[in-house]
């Protein structure tokens, strides 16, 4: 298995973090822009997913090569986006996401370890947070800078269904009520003049 230690963060091979993490290897499993917004598309607690995951599909949006919290801890990041919450409002920052990773967030244990990918475009950046395998992604959240408006993102219409002619359909009458032959009426005379 892995070591747990506490030492320094350089980022390759077996080194290990200062927040006690298993191995980098065990940790985080590099993941690609298709398989992370894949992941992210298929989270259906995140509210804007179809927008967040589009967005890192572009050919424009890149892994950054700078992430200081690549392995973090839901306590702390719940921190730090409840701030950045209260500043995006307080200077007019636009952002997907936010409110839904900021409630997954707060139904983890602060001590829970996640990965933080980090990703940018231009004046854009996404944050995916995930437990290491890049499948269950516990939130994202996509913001713009100051005053810069969020690019508007096509989203693929999924196709929809084809639904069966209404006459193959049966539809259960849950009102139907067996009457006996004569009518409800019938019943309900003979019992008056009995």
């Amino acid at each position: 298995m892995g070591k747990v230690a506490f030492d320094f963060v350089s980022g390759g091979g077996d080194d290990f973090s200062p927040i006690g993490f298993a191995s980098v290897s065990e940790m985080h499993v590099p993941l690609s822009k298709r398989q992370l917004a894949a992941s992210i598309q298929a989270a259906i607690h995140i509210g804007d997913r179809a927008a967040i995951a589009a967005f890192i599909s572009d050919e424009a949006t890149a892994f950054s090569s700078y992430n200081p919290f690549a392995r973090t801890y839901a306590g702390s990041q719940r921190q730090i986006w409840s701030g950045q919450a209260f500043e995006f409002r307080a200077a007019s920052i636009a952002s997907l996401g936010l409110p839904c990773l900021i409630r997954a967030l707060g139904e983890l244990p602060n001590d829970e370890p996640l990965v933080q990918e980090y990703l940018q475009a231009g004046p854009y950046r996404p944050y995916v947070y995930h437990h290491g395998d890049g499948c269950q992604i516990v939130g994202s959240v996509l913001h713009a800078k100051p005053y810069v408006a969020l690019p508007v993102i096509p989203v693929r219409a999924r196709s929809r269904r084809r639904r069966a002619p209404a006459s193959a359909q049966i539809q259960l009458d849950l009102f139907a009520i067996p009457v006996p032959h004569g009518g409800a009426n019938g019943a309900y005379q003979r019992q008056a003049s009995a």
